[in-house]
């Protein structure tokens, strides 16, 4: 039987995506780039680890690498920062189609939206796309929350938006980082809901793997 995918090659990999099987070449090539490939797939498992052992380093042309980040700037808002990771996770559970490229999309616009800020600026650009469009909004939702909640205790420090700023650099470059840069991506978003296994919001979807 021929692979479903090129039609040249023999099937030889069940695919769990496709319910069928695939030539070992279209799995290599077309995973979480045409195939939307569940996170327990024996194959994608093994090609993270590979991907583990041989960390990528941050894209040339990506935005914002002339930032330069203050080197206490995370461990001062560690909680701020465990509640945007946790938000973005959540969000991504309720929207399982979200993948990578979204939730850096939407942290790279917030990012930009609050350098503005910082300068003294009132400017947004939110994302074009709808999930990340959608992320974005969530965010800035609890960002405003959060400072809401520290305007009202008399005595907390208010959250600068040049801090905010800094902490979003940190966060966009941390996903360049732990995703692959493929478009269906989503092990950045794996590595977020890691931070939180006890939380019941943030379940996996039921796998999608058919045995054959």
């Amino acid at each position: 039987m021929s692979c479903p995918v090129c039609e040249k090659r023999k099937a030889a990999r069940f695919c769990p995506a496709k319910g069928e099987k695939i030539c070992a070449v279209c799995c290599g090539t077309e995973r979480e780039v045409t195939i939307d490939c569940p996170s327990d797939c024996s194959y994608l498992v093994a090609a993270h680890r590979y991907e583990d052992e041989h960390r990528r380093s941050l894209p040339a042309d990506a935005p914002l690498l002339d930032e330069k980040i203050p080197q206490d700037i995370v461990y001062t808002h560690q909680q701020l920062m465990a509640a945007l990771a946790f938000s973005i996770a959540k969000f991504c559970a309720v929207q399982p189609a979200t993948v990578d490229a979204d939730v850096l999309a939407a942290i790279q616009a917030l990012a930009q939206t609050y350098k503005t800020l910082s300068s003294g600026i009132i400017y947004e650009k939110p994302p074009d796309a709808p999930l990340p469009r959608e992320l974005y909004a969530a965010l800035i939702t609890l960002i405003s929350e959060i400072k809401k909640q520290q305007a009202e205790r008399a005595n907390s420090a208010g959250l600068k938006d040049s801090e905010l700023f800094y902490l979003l650099v940190f966060l966009y470059r941390m996903g360049l980082l732990r995703t692959n840069g493929r478009p269906r991506s989503r092990r950045f978003i794996e590595f977020l809901r890691g931070q939180f296994p006890q939380s019941p919001e943030l379940k996996r979807e039921e796998s999608r793997i058919i045995v054959p």
